[in-house]
Parts: structure tokens; C-alpha cells; sequence
């Protein structure tokens, strides 16, 4: 089967692209050395589906230096870069991704990457896995296993498991240490508003921002807007995470309440109707919305439309509902992830240590697949800490090693 791309005369814009990354990944340019060398995935298909920009296609090089035989898609057709989708091509990989692509052509692509009969699955938010376990269950049987990235993708995964319906191994990358203390706190928290601000093109400072959910990138959402100069507001179901919020210096009540206040409000739960009819009618006139969760329905975006009919464009990626009373919601990238439907991401420093792991667990699978029997599993320790070792080195810092007698001390049970 052929590619499916835009135009494969934009391949020039996404080299440049690809290009400004591997520059600042020296996690993926060690292994894609390595995997050059050793080959671990020759023979292997790997059906990957993640959002399609420069870092995830550098991602794709180096599983392909490996020897992987790739099929790429996009995990959202807002954040597919068509330049970037036309450069894999040129490089000799198959691609199914369009920008802005329709639903039903989003799971046609999503169903050619599938169609070869991956051995690996690299999947974010777990649309690759559904597929396979609805419409391709024919290939189960050939699926070593795969890897997830992102926190929705692994409640999914979860839910499969507990219904004994999962029929491979996967690893929960987005759990590792180095994934989501950094992707998720650092990465999400500087790309959420790297997208609103060059969407916008307005002020942060002395204003209020509304996060729903505090965990690691709610987190670093607040953490950034605070940084701008922002009041912000959290709103939680885990009274844990709330206490947490409020000794970090933020005001925490229920959205009902905080629709009144918000000035911007991101949503960052993984979770349905975050924001619902009655908090669009609470909220003030010009207030902006926008959604870092993976899925389209954080912000009840139908039941936005539902009242407001379908909008009208205020600016490239802002759609402006007028509610029934006369206010009007400026909704960001249609209600998806504002990061990359708005921008390009997470940093490319960020994501190397993120999608170092995406590969090294793909490895492992590779390696230890048929030894496996759990079909959820955790990133392996020495991937982590391999991952946080070398990452030190590249950043020119030392640490502290345990002296002979201090691991003594400290294995004695006796001390």
C-alpha cells in the first residue's frame, strides 16, 4: 500500500525541520547510532501512532535505523505537520496522515498502518489498540507488543486488562520517571502555552487562569501560568491533589465556581464534560478555552455546539460561540490538544527523553516479549535509569555514588 500524504513536495520544509531536532536530541542520535549498528528491529514491522511532527518523525528514523519496517500515522489530525508527514515519505517510509483529515479518513489511516501486521505497536491514546482489538483481531496473533505514551491511552489500556480483554503486552511509558516528571510537568507545561500565546497573541499577566486537574501536567500548567504572571485557580476530584494545589500557593474550588472567574481555562484531566452547559453559561464574555487532555471532549465541545450552533472564526485555530445570553467563548484548536492542534509540541530536548524510552521499551519488547506475562506492564527500571544517566551526562552534571560501605549500611537490616 502507498502512502497517503498532502503533497510529497513539501518534504524539503519537514527535513529542515527533522533536522533542528536531532540536533538537540542526544538520547535518540546515540541510539539511532546503536541501532544502526546492531539492527534490533530488522524484520519487525512497528505501526506507530503519535502526534506527526519533526520529534516523532525522528523517532520513526531512528526505529527505522534500527531496521524497523515502519507505518506511520497521526494520533490527531490537527497536530499532523504535512511537511513533516511528505519528509518520512521521502525518506523512505509509509505515511497515512493529512492535516485537518476527516474522521472517517483519520481511522483509514489509522487502519492502513495496521493492515501490514505490525510486530510492534507504538501508540498515543490507544486507537492503534482499539483497532486491533475490534476490527483487526485477525492480527493480534502477530503482535509481540507495544508501548503507550500518554496518561489516556493507559486508562484505556487499563480498562481493557481488568476486563481480560487485552491481547498483548504493553508497556505504560507515559508512567516511567523520566517521562512524566519531565514530558508531562515541564513539557506540557511549556507547550500549552507556547500554543495559546502564539495563537492568541494576548496577555497572561494579571490575569486568571482556571486548570482542571492537578496532575503532573496540570502541574506544570499552573506552575507556568503562575510564572506568567497569572492568578490561578485549580479545580480537582482528588482531595489529595487539591491540599497539594493549595500549598502550592493556588486557590482550589469546583468548576461550577471557577467558571466565573476565568479569564483562560485548560483543561488537563483525561476525563469527559470537564467543562458542561452550565459552566459555558457562568462564564465571563471573551473568555478563552482550551483543552491539554488528549481527547476532544474534556470541553463539551457538542454540547457547546448544541447551544451556539457551530461558530464562527475570530483568528486561525480560535472559533468563537455566542451563548444565549449574548457572551462569547473563544474555544482554542476546536477543543483538542492545544499544544500541538496550536503548536509544535513539547520541546525537543523533553520529548528526546520520552521518545528514548518509546524506543528502548520497543527493544525490550523485542528482546523479552515472549517471556512476559502480564499483558500491562511497567517501564524496566534499568530503561529509566539508563534513560536518566545518560541524560545527566549530556547536560554536563555529576552526582554522588555510594561508597562500598554506604550500600553496606544500607542494606543491613540490622542498622
Amino acid at each position: 500500500m502507498s502512502s497517503e500524504i498532502k503533497d510529497i513536495g513539501l518534504a524539503p520544509g519537514g527535513r529542515l525541520k527533522i533536522a533542528w531536532v536531532k540536533e538537540h536530541c542526544d538520547l535518540l542520535r546515540t541510539l539511532e547510532k546503536e541501532f544502526s549498528e546492531t539492527k534490533p528491529f530488522a524484520g519487525k514491522k512497528v505501526a506507530l501512532s503519535v502526534h506527526l511532527e519533526a520529534k516523532t518523525a525522528y523517532l520513526c528514523l531512528v526505529l527505522a535505523a534500527g531496521g524497523a519496517e515502519m507505518y506511520v500515522t497521526g494520533s490527531n489530525p490537527l497536530s499532523t505537520q504535512d511537511d513533516v508527514a511528505a519528509a518520512l515519505v521521502d525518506a523512505g517510509l509509509e505515511v497515512h496522515a493529512k492535516y485537518g483529515c476527516s474522521e472517517e479518513e483519520y481511522y483509514n489511516h489509522i487502519r492502513a498502518v495496521l493492515s501490514p501486521g505490525p510486530n510492534i505497536i507504538i501508540d498515543d491514546g490507544g486507537d492503534l489498540v482499539h483497532m486491533m482489538h475490534t476490527e483487526l483481531k485477525d492480527l493480534i496473533p502477530g503482535v509481540i507488543g507495544g508501548c503507550e505514551e500518554t496518561t489516556t491511552g493507559i486508562i484505556r489500556l487499563e480498562a481493557m486488562n481488568r476486563e481480560g480483554k487485552l491481547g498483548f503486552p504493553m508497556v505504560k511509558v507515559n508512567n516511567a520517571q523520566c517521562k512524566h516528571f519531565f514530558d508531562n510537568r515541564y513539557g506540557t507545561g511549556q507547550s500549552v502555552w507556547d500554543g495559546i500565546n502564539r495563537t492568541t497573541n494576548l496577555i497572561v499577566a494579571g490575569k486568571t487562569v482556571v486548570v482542571a486537574g492537578y496532575g503532573w501536567c496540570g502541574k506544570g500548567v499552573a506552575m507556568r501560568a503562575k510564572g506568567l504572571g497569572a492568578q490561578v485557580i485549580v479545580t480537582e476530584i482528588d482531595p489529595v491533589k487539591a491540599i497539594e494545589a493549595v500549598m502550592d500557593g493556588f486557590s482550589v474550588m469546583p468548576m461550577k465556581e471557577a467558571a466565573k472567574y476565568g479569564d483562560f481555562f485548560v483543561t488537563v484531566t483525561g476525563c469527559d464534560k470537564v467543562i458542561d452547559e452550565e459552566d459555558f453559561m457562568e462564564m465571563k464574555d471573551g473568555a478563552i478555552l482550551c483543552n491539554a487532555g488528549h481527547f476532544d471532549c474534556e470541553i463539551d465541545m457538542a454540547g457547546l455546539r448544541k447551544i451556539c450552533g457551530e461558530g464562527k472564526p475570530l483568528r486561525h485555530n480560535i472559533t468563537g460561540y455566542t451563548l444565549p445570553n449574548g457572551k462569547t467563548l473563544a474555544v482554542l484548536g476546536e477543543g483538542r490538544l492545544v499544544n500541538l492542534a496550536c503548536g509544535d509540541g513539547h520541546p525537543a530536548e523533553i520529548m528526546d527523553m520520552s521518545f528514548a524510552i518509546q524506543a528502548l521499551s520497543a527493544k525490550y519488547l523485542i528482546e523479552h516479549g515472549s517471556e512476559l506475562k502480564e499483558k500491562l506492564i511497567d517501564v524496566p527500571e534499568e530503561v529509566d535509569r539508563d534513560v536518566a544517566v545518560k541524560k545527566l551526562s549530556f547536560l554536563g552534571v555529576e552526582i554522588d555514588t555510594l561508597t562500598p560501605e554506604q550500600e553496606a549500611y544500607l542494606n543491613n537490616s540490622n542498622v
